[in-house]
């Protein structure tokens, strides 16, 4: 098959989204397929169709401590512009039988790319337009999946402004965690104990929209659970070495330990199977996921978020609770693909 390997763009999960698809990429052709890599915002200056043969730039395969700066993106694009789709990117789309969306982060999972690709006929890997937008808002997520019995920590969504902080300082419940209400890799994610700690998140998320999600702290062990064709994979249980599971403890090798299958009873794996199955079927996702849990001392599976484009990077995790059934990284490349297009030509 001819398969575009889409990734970047301009999200700050950026640089994660580059190293899924060079990852991708290269497991494609090894496969046999023809496979380009090409960025969603800078694109190419070249003749698209012979980024089918380019190299895979090995250094994109390494994710930084910090998140990226957007701005020197913006500027670093030939010609300007303010679209989303830099120069030969749809050009290139249109050579494929199949696009594979490493995307992550809004306009990428936020349901905006699924949807100019469905207005082009352009087959893409994962859920739909729809789906993903309501999964990329977590205030909204939570709405849906809340009376459905999926436990989730108590929430608030926060709409302010800088003059607002003082008074949501004090009112706001603690301890508690602040959020982005659209982001992912938990960029701008502040676990908060003290009211100067929650001035200082509320601060931070001025710079991702100023729209936020507090949500009742959980303490627990972190377990994630993949989704792929509507089946449920083996746990995996991240244990960072300091602090939390945030953007660098997720990137950086060795930072956290990761167990897969998790060291579990069975009933807690049912019932976090089960209920990362509500999630996606309640959404109406498709083709694979990963929805993140707290599990407390008694079993009970709290329900944070749900990725519709898990991470396909060296240290993510649905590869590697893949891995736990037998399939390998090449492999479920392939059953992505498949799935999807059987997705695409049912409009799901």
């Amino acid at each position: 098959m001819k398969i575009v390997v889409l990734a970047g763009g301009l999200s700050p999960e950026r640089n994660v989204s580059l190293s899924s698809g060079c990852k991708v990429c290269a497991a494609l052709r090894g496969r046999g397929h023809q496979a380009a890599l090409i960025d969603l915002y800078l694109g190419t200056e070249a003749r698209p169709a012979s980024l089918f043969d380019a190299p895979i730039p090995e250094e994109l395969t390494r994710i930084g401590r910090q998140a990226p700066d957007l701005e020197a993106v913006k500027v670093s694009r030939q010609g300007g512009g303010d679209g989303q789709f830099g120069p030969g990117v749809l050009e290139l789309c249109r050579m494929a039988d199949v696009v594979f969306l490493g995307l992550h982060g809004t306009c990428g999972e936020d349901g905006r790319v699924q949807a100019a690709l469905d207005l082009l006929g352009i087959p893409y890997t994962g859920a739909g337009y729809l789906g993903s937008a309501i999964a990329m808002d977590k205030d909204l997520t939570k709405r849906i999946v809340a009376p459905l019995g999926v436990q989730t920590p108590r929430w608030e969504l926060v709409r302010y402004g800088a003059d607002d902080i003082p008074a949501l300082t004090a009112r706001l419940e603690l301890p508690c965690v602040v959020k982005p209400v659209a982001s992912g890799s938990s960029i701008g994610v502040s676990v908060v104990h003290d009211r100067a700690a929650l001035s200082a998140a509320l601060a931070q998320c001025l710079d991702y929209g100023g729209v936020c999600v507090a949500e009742q702290y959980i303490a627990g062990r972190e377990i994630q659970v993949g989704i792929l064709e509507d089946r449920a994979l083996p746990s995996i249980e991240i244990v960072p070495k300091e602090g939390f599971y945030d953007y660098e403890n997720k990137y950086q090798p060795g930072a956290a330990e990761e167990f897969c299958p998790a060291p579990i009873p069975e009933a807690w794996e049912k019932r976090l199977g089960a209920a990362a199955l509500t999630v996606f079927h309640a959404l109406g996702l498709s083709v694979y996921s990963r929805a993140d849990f707290i599990v407390t001392e008694d079993g009970t599976p709290w329900f944070l978020e749900i990725n519709t484009l898990p991470g396909m990077t060296p240290t993510s995790l649905l590869p590697q609770e893949a891995a736990a059934v037998g399939i390998d990284y090449g492999e479920l490349c392939e059953r992505i693909i498949k799935a999807s297009l059987k997705a695409r030509e049912a409009r799901r």
